[in-house]
Order: structure tokens, then sequence, then C-alpha cells
């Protein structure tokens, strides 16, 4: 059992780190943490003026942007259950879960409250502004005479880091949060997260990332997500980092800008972005007659190497020290190749129900294909006759493992079954602790023979040939087919028309056929007009082309 708390540590990070910038809404000016601290009181006494309690629920649905992350560190300290909801949620979809949780007040961005209908949320008592935190919709009596807008707060303005008294009203049992994920499947839980669950997290983060303090950390993945909330939000704070905040994923070419300003030494990604840098960026480089010669000089491929390692340092600010990539899994040729050049770079394996990492080894200690080590807190298990060499599901006990799916209790049976966490991801587990990944359960292909096929595996082949953008691979009349998207900036590069893409996929499909066992080779390729529909974390969502 952990005896730390988690309010003491977000409390003290605060009042230690009261003068230092905490929150930039990129590329806007920076509110330093004394005025996080003032907000924060500022939160609790509306919360208390809205009737609410330890335990009640407040939902957040919103961009990322200090605010968004002032109403989560509120939140959490004055002991309510934050529920964080996506803002790609459609209105039907917010609906839902706003009065699902039974939330009775809503902070909510002004783009996303003009599609809600405060008639529909049932229990809602208030409605405030995300982007000003003004009232926007009351049922009960108006908060006039409770409370004072912020702005009219002069006591607050006065209060000094000394002065910050938040109580510690909270069990590291009592729910901290509850995330309605949007996964693959496509049906949206919401996963009650306790206290302990993040407080391990932070712990195995503080123990192992080691952000330097007072750092730029660049937040663009989904707050309302597990993996960004820990890691991106929750630690850095811990850190005293200077967290900047951009509203949604960018291009990569935005990306990188922004990078060469910051200047982050660690930086959380996803691998689609990665796999993007690298295919634009570094492929056509390696591809060139000219450099795939020195690269087999004995010497000289070292020093070319070199070259291209600190020119991509350089692309991320020319400071990094870590790139953590999680949420999908990783193209094995872009991982090759970043451990040949030795790139600082390493993947992580994690889920919303564990608040949400599994398993991490930092990069100098990272094998190839795997997520790293099981981490500190967590017991692993691998449903299998042979953990080390057969593929089985994936299951957990531990600290970080969520209480169950809020009003769900037949979801809540399926997943935790005698205290173990069914994670649904099938993989293998060595001697050392590493864990190999190989797909999810669901969608694992039997072939001709009962042979296991991973589709995510052959996808990943897929996407290293010329002209795929991305893939998707499905069984249709007991064969394997894949759905391409195609790379349209390469073909154009290229100056090749669109109507040469069927030619191209066909010799694609040869190409990988020659690499791929006889049981899960592809019988034929599918061009696609547009990319596929992805959750917040880009996997693609395979439900909807099943």
């Amino acid at each position: 059992m952990i005896q730390e708390k988690l309010i003491p540590y977000i409390i003290d990070s605060i009042k230690t780190y009261w003068d230092k910038p905490a929150f930039t809404d990129y590329p806007g000016p920076a509110i330093n943490y004394s005025e996080v601290g003032r907000r924060l009181i500022w939160l609790h006494r509306v919360f208390k003026a809205c009737g609410q309690t330890k335990g009640s629920k407040i939902a957040l649905v919103g961009k990322n942007c200090g605010n968004w992350a002032t109403v989560w560190l509120s939140s959490v300290t004055y002991g309510a259950s934050v529920v964080s909801i996506l803002i790609n949620f459609s209105p039907e979809e917010t609906h839902h879960i706003v009065n699902h949780c039974d939330a009775e007040v809503l902070f909510v961005s002004a783009d996303k409250y003009q599609t809600l209908d405060e008639g529909r949320l049932r229990k809602v008592k208030y409605i405030f502004s995300l982007d000003d935190f003004s009232l926007l919709y009351s049922k009960e009596a108006p908060l006039g005479k409770k409370i004072k807008p912020y702005a009219e707060t002069p006591d607050l303005k006065k209060l000094k880091a000394s002065d910050m008294k938040v109580p510690d009203v909270c069990d590291n049992e009592d729910i901290a949060t509850i995330i309605y994920t949007s996964g693959t499947t496509g049906f949206s839980r919401g996963a009650m997260i306790p206290h302990r669950s993040l407080l391990a997290n932070l712990i195995v983060a503080r123990e192992n990332l080691l952000f330097k303090e007072g750092a730029k950390v660049l937040n663009f993945l989904p707050l309302a997500h597990a993996y960004a909330c820990s890691f991106d939000l929750l630690y850095p704070v811990t850190r005293g980092n200077h967290i900047n905040f951009m509203a949604k994923l960018p291009a990569p070419r935005v990306l990188l800008s922004a990078m060469q300003t910051l200047k982050p030494d660690v930086f959380l990604a996803v691998p689609l972005l990665i796999e993007k840098i690298y295919k634009r960026q570094v492929q056509p480089t390696l591809e060139t007659p000219r450099m795939k010669a020195m690269l087999k000089v004995p010497f000289l491929n070292k020093v070319v190497e070199k070259k291209i390692r600190d020119k991509l340092i350089k692309a991320f600010g020319g400071e990094l020290r870590e790139l953590i990539v999680g949420g999908a899994p990783m193209n094995a040729e872009v991982e090759q190749f970043m451990k040949r050049i030795k790139f600082p770079f390493t993947i992580g394996y994690g889920m919303t129900e564990c608040g949400p990492l599994i398993s991490y080894s930092s990069w100098s200690d990272h094998r190839f294909e795997s997520s790293g080590r099981i981490i500190k807190f967590l017991k692993c298990k691998i449903q299998s006759p042979d953990p080390v060499n057969i593929p089985g599901e994936v299951l957990l006990k531990g600290q970080q493992v969520f209480k169950g799916y809020y009003n769900n209790e037949e979801a809540t049976n399926e997943a935790l079954i005698d205290g173990w966490l069914h994670t649904g991801d099938i993989g293998t587990l060595d001697k050392d602790g590493f864990i190999y990944l190989r797909g999810r359960s669901k969608n694992v292909v039997i072939g001709p023979s009962g042979e296991n096929i991973y589709p995510e595996l052959v996808e990943q082949k897929l996407d290293n040939l010329p002209y795929i953008s991305e893939s998707l691979v499905l069984e249709r009349d007991r064969q394997l087919h894949a759905l391409v998207y195609p790379d349209l900036e390469a073909l154009d590069a290229a100056g090749l028309p669109v109507s040469k893409l069927p030619e191209l996929m066909e010799t694609n499909r040869k190409e990988v056929n020659k690499v791929l066992a006889d049981f899960s080779r592809i019988a034929k390729i599918h061009i696609v007009n547009e990319p596929f529909q992805k959750t917040p974390t880009q996997k693609i969502k395979r439900y909807l082309y099943s």
C-alpha cells in the first residue's frame, strides 16, 4: 500500500514553485504557479457555493488550455471526482456522458457549449465557461450573492504561498477522476481512477522520467486522456515545469517549429507523429543511392548515423534527453532505425484503466520491439502455457488498477476477475519483466490451419512501403484484405498521377507478401479516399471498418 497522498503533492508543488511560470496557452503569455494557486482557492469557493462535496462529479470538456488544467487540479484537490470528456465527442455523446456520470457542475469551452442543450443535461445545475470561468447557465438560484467573480476577490490577490492551506480530505481509494474513453471498440465507458492510481503513476514518473526542474513542457495530446493528463500535466506540475498547451495535435511542421522555441528536454508523443516525421524527413534521404552506399561502409556509416541523429535532435529543439512514445504500437522499422542511430527514444505501454502507465524503461535500457519493463506497484501475468514464447492475454494487478466502470457493473465484472485486470491485449513477458505486445485479442484472425494472425503486425510492414500513409488489415471471405489510405504527398513529389495508385498498390501487395508467412499474406488491397478515423492516441477505430 502507498502511504503518501496525492493532494499534498499538488499543493506543495504550487507553493514551492510559486513565482515560476506554470501554464501558457501557446504561444500566449504565461501565468505563474501563484496565479494557479489563487484560482484554485477561488474555484474551491465556487464548488462549495454550488453545493459540491467530497465525491461530487465535476464534468470538464474543452480544448487543452491552462484553465482546463486549473479546473482539473482544483477538482481533485477539493475531493471531487473530475470527469474528463474528450472534446471530439459528438454533442449526443457529450449529453449522454454528462448525464451518465451524475455531474451537477459542468465546465465547457465556448465553442463546445454552443452545441449543447441545457435542457437535456438532466442533473446539471451550473455551467461555467472554460474560457473565463463566467457562469453560463444556472438551474438553481444565481450565485451572485454566494460567490464573487475571480476579478473581484482582493483577498486572493494578496494570497501568499504560505497562505495556501488546503485540507487533504481524501483517502487513496477515493475516486480522483472518471475518464470516458474513446476506444477502438466504439463503446465509451467511464473508468473510475482512484487517488492511489494517479499517485502510483506520479511516483514512478518522479523516479524515472526526471524532467529538469522548471523545464518547458509541450502538451498537444488531449488532456482528457489519461496519458497526457498524468505525464503532461500532473507530473510536470510536481517538477515546477512550465507547461505549454497546444489546443490539438499539430501538423509535424507546426510541432517542430514550436520545439525550436520551447526546446523541451523530455517529450511525449504518439507513434503516428514520429512515424510521419521519419517517413517524410528521414526515409527519403536514407533511400538515395549515395546514402545507401555510405551506410554500408564501416566507420563511415557511424559518422553518417551520428549526423542524422544530431539533425533529429536539433529538429526537436536541440536539448532533447528522451522522447517517450506511447498510446499505440510503434512501427518496427522506425524503431529499429532510431535504435541504430542511438536516438534517445523509448516506448511505453499503458491504458486508461491503469491511469495509465503499465510498462516503461529508459531509452538506454529499452529492448527492441518491447514496450518496456513492467513498472513498480504492478504485477503482470500472461494467460499462456509459456508466457515467454507463446502470446496470451495480459493480466494486471496492483496500485494503478482502476476500481471499475461507473454505473456499469457488467463491464466491470468482465474487466476485473479475481482482482486481475483483463486488458484484452496479447503479448509475451520475458524473464526480466519486459513486455512484448502482439495486438488486441478482439482483432486476432485465425488462419486456415488455426494460426493466430495479428493484423497490427501485418499493417506495420505495409505502412513501410512506398505511397502508403496508413493501412488496416481485415478478414473477408476467409482471406486477409488491406484497406490503404495512400500517401498523396509522396505521390505528388514523385510526379505520379493518382490513376497510377492501383498499379503501385498491387506492387506493394506482392512485395509485402514476400516477407509474410503463407497464412498471413494479403489477398487484395483496397484504396480508401480519406484517412481512417482514430482515437485520441491515434489508434484506428477498427470497429468502423469491420
